[in-house]
């Protein structure tokens, strides 16, 4: 009769069971993608911010003309100069054609002489060229005002039509009969033919650019063979007073000739303005860069005829006839303000703004990227895995592989607690499973050591029953012999 307990096959150990990385992928891709769009979003901001390209639509008149020809120079410079600025020229006509796309806001940019109708939204950039009024008489015959003038039968010589309307204004002659003696000079006609009694042309009145008069050779030409006197107009200031676009000009001595000297004196007479005007809704700051650009090229803007070589700042006065626009003032004025005077406030908001994004980006990132950690109910479940084994469990070395298995357990609940890997979620649940399961296994050891001690003893009672047994067979053999 065998004394061995009850057998039961080996019970192996549960798989342990890994931690839960609560890691969302998809989260992950689209986050980095997010800060990669950001970061290209700030470098491009920063870059459109500081050197952003802008296209200006610049109106002007024929492409020979001289507002055509500097805008081209100014295109070039623009260019040249790396500017954020593009320039698109857009021919017409004639001047007075891109004024008028100007004033129906088709162009940002266009020269007008201040004799033309000036759109409202028109802002001075600079002032390009100053015409003058030239009162020439044949020989030696002075002209002593304008309403001498009015008299004569007068040829205007000038570049183009408008010129006309200009001279019947400043004379005040009304359209008629009397009107037809002021005319435009005929097409090729020089100074001698106009001037000569042939001609019929009592005077002579040349709107020119004085950048132009001041290089024209013809006047010291026919001054030295005694074909003109060049006049004074004395009601220059009147007239600058009475229509508005009319300047007060001075002509000092030997202007337009040395020798001769033309004019022998000090003279007065009147002038128009040829002014860059942009739109007034243009930004100060682009208008004061473009304005900067202006006055720092001059050299590189003034044409081969003379036009644009003497670039002056525009008039910041509050009467002047066509306002400066504020960007072009201030930087005349030097109240222009630095890159860091501008955008300093606007540098520290952001700075802020980028702190607060950046610290939210990270926190996000924190939380869809760390390792969740792991709740104290969950291990539980592996508590009460141990307690349904206990049962399978007939011997105490079963029982003290399940003691062992429950007390690793215990021990990394605490060492999770203390790093922060496991949660104290459910931390009562899994104190109540322990003990549970604590009590079950003391509970079946004892039960197993009674059971172990009841089969000993029995063993015990059966051995002398069966010794006994064999020395009465021992006796009974020795009595037959």
């Amino acid at each position: 009769m065998s004394t061995e307990g009850p057998t039961s096959s080996p019970i192996e150990p549960p798989p342990r069971r890994p931690k839960v990385i609560k890691t969302n992928q998809q989260q992950v891709f689209l986050y980095v993608v997010l800060t990669l769009l950001l970061s290209l979003a700030t470098v491009w901001g920063g870059r459109m911010l500081v050197h952003n390209s802008e296209t200006l639509t610049f109106a002007v008149g024929a492409a020979n003309s001289d507002e055509a020809l500097f805008a081209a120079k100014l295109a070039a410079v623009l260019k040249n100069n790396a500017s954020r600025f593009r320039i698109k020229i857009v021919n017409n006509a004639d001047n007075a054609k891109a004024i008028a796309r100007f004033d129906h806001k088709q162009a940002d940019l266009a020269v007008l002489r201040t004799d033309a109708k000036v759109p409202l939204r028109a802002r001075t950039l600079a002032i390009l060229e100053h015409d003058i009024v030239l009162l020439l008489g044949p020989g030696n015959k002075k002209i002593k005002s304008l309403a001498e003038l009015k008299k004569k039968k007068v040829a205007v010589v000038a570049d183009n039509d408008s010129a006309l309307v200009f001279v019947r204004g400043i004379l005040d002659v009304p359209e008629g009969a009397d009107a037809g003696r002021i005319q435009m000079a005929p097409q090729g006609a020089t100074l001698d033919k106009l001037l000569a009694p042939a001609s019929g042309f009592g005077a002579v009145v040349a709107i020119v650019h004085a950048s132009r008069a001041v290089r024209d050779k013809a006047y010291e030409q026919v001054a030295r063979r005694g074909g003109f006197t060049l006049n004074a107009i004395d009601e220059a200031k009147a007239l600058a007073r009475k229509i508005p676009g009319i300047s007060s000009e001075t002509l000092t001595a030997g202007t337009l000739s040395a020798s001769p000297e033309i004019p022998g004196d000090d003279l007065d007479t009147i002038g128009l303005e040829w002014l860059l005007v942009a739109q007034s809704r243009m930004s100060p700051t682009a208008a004061g860069e473009l304005a900067r650009t202006v006055y720092e090229n001059k050299s590189a803007l003034g044409l081969d005829s003379g036009f644009a070589t003497r670039i002056e700042p525009a008039s910041v006065e509050k009467d002047a006839f066509v306002m400066a626009h504020q960007g072009a003032a201030d930087y005349i004025n030097d109240d222009t303000k630095s890159f860091m005077d501008k955008y300093s406030d606007l540098m520290y908001l952001g700075a802020a703004a980028l702190s607060v994004i950046g610290s939210i980006f990270a926190a996000i990132y924190a939380k869809i990227t760390r390792i969740a950690p792991e709740k104290a109910s969950e291990l539980a479940t592996a508590i009460l895995d141990i307690g349904e084994r206990i049962e399978h469990a007939h011997s105490l070395d079963q029982l003290e592989c399940l003691q062992d298995e429950l007390e690793g357990i215990l021990r990394g609940a605490v060492i999770g607690l203390r790093d922060g890997t496991i949660s104290t979620d459910g931390l009562d649940t899994f104190k109540l499973g322990y003990e549970f399961v604590r009590d079950e296994i003391g509970m079946r050891r004892d039960y197993l050591k009674r059971h172990a001690g009841a089969g000993e003893k029995a063993a015990q009672d059966v051995a002398p029953s069966q010794h006994d047994e064999s020395n009465v067979v021992v006796v009974k053999t020795a009595q037959s012999a």
